[in-house]
């Protein structure tokens, strides 16, 4: 149905963002390059229409109201939605060039998937590419909405809109500390984690609860000093001899050094992600060519530690 049905307007959604990331409707009417009057009447359009006001004035500024901010996540993918539609016909008339758009949580994007996207651009130099990095909750949504191309997400990933590619698959290491007593060993058993400082990631996410299962059946309680989000601040706290690091294999790789260890954890925990694209259109050339490409650059490129 379109936006208008349902009493909106484009180019309010379009100063709603501006405005939030510029602070004013003078600025905002600047980067739209629209009149300052035309901003406020497209703002006030799109107040009335919701039934609360979206911004509150803090001296010189506009400030969002907590509705604006529970707003905007959805107007970013509306809008860009809408750019890809137009980005897409401009593309279309000419198949030796095109665009690609990619969301990955952040841990994947800043390593393995950087190296991905860097080979395919090598090999493919007219095709421009777009690297985002967003939760598992808005990527699957930008995917299945089609404000992507295609995205990776660790399986599994329950949405209707969208169609799973399994695409690799790896296990769980410690990362530690060189010089730490336990680094001499080939494998970590979590029975010899027994009041080591712990850095973790994904407080009430399937692998947490994994590994909260594994440390209850070995008897042994966990002793968590630092709470990340990524495999990358999880290594550095590593590297400052915080504690002990139970994360993703494939993630961890690349953070491996003279001062970081990585060892295998048992009981093994596997991780697997998927190519993601909508189920809504059929994907486009340059992301069948992409999707091929990274299944060749997985099966040749080995993703465990010796």
């Amino acid at each position: 149905m379109p936006l208008a049905s349902f009493g909106l307007n484009l180019k309010s959604l379009e100063c709603f963002r501006s405005i939030i990331n510029t602070g004013s409707v003078t600025a905002a009417a600047k980067q739209l390059r629209l009149t300052q009057p035309g901003v406020s009447r497209l703002l006030k359009l799109l107040e009335d229409h919701i039934g609360t006001p979206l911004f509150y004035r803090e001296k010189s500024r506009l400030v969002a109201t907590p509705e604006a901010l529970a707003l905007l996540p959805e107007v970013e993918i509306a809008l860009q939605s809408i750019e890809r539609v137009s980005e897409l016909a401009r593309n279309l008339h000419n198949a030796n060039y095109g665009e690609l758009k990619i969301v990955a949580p952040p841990s994947f994007t800043e390593g393995l998937l950087s190296n991905v996207v860097s080979e395919f651009v090598r090999e493919f130099p007219h095709v421009s590419v777009s690297l985002d990095s967003h939760s598992v909750e808005t990527a699957m949504k930008m995917i299945a909405l089609r404000a992507v191309d295609c995205g990776f997400v660790k399986l599994p990933a329950e949405h209707p809109g969208l169609v799973s590619d399994p695409l690799i698959e790896s296990g769980t290491v410690c990362v530690i500390p060189a010089g730490h007593p336990l680094a001499i060993l080939p494998e970590i058993h979590v029975s010899q984690l027994d009041n080591e400082p712990l850095i973790l990631l994904g407080k009430g996410r399937g692998f947490r609860r994994q590994l909260e299962t594994a440390f209850k059946n070995g008897k042994v309680k966990m002793q968590v000093r630092v709470e990340t989000h990524t495999v990358g601040s999880a290594c550095a706290l590593v590297r400052g001899n915080i504690g002990i690091a139970i994360v993703n294999e494939m993630l961890a790789m690349q953070y491996a050094s003279a001062k970081v260890i990585l060892r295998h954890f048992k009981p093994d925990i596997r991780h697997e992600y998927a190519f993601l694209t909508s189920s809504n259109a059929p994907m486009t050339r340059v992301t069948r060519i992409f999707r091929a490409h990274c299944k060749a650059y997985f099966l040749a490129n080995s993703c465990r530690i010796d």
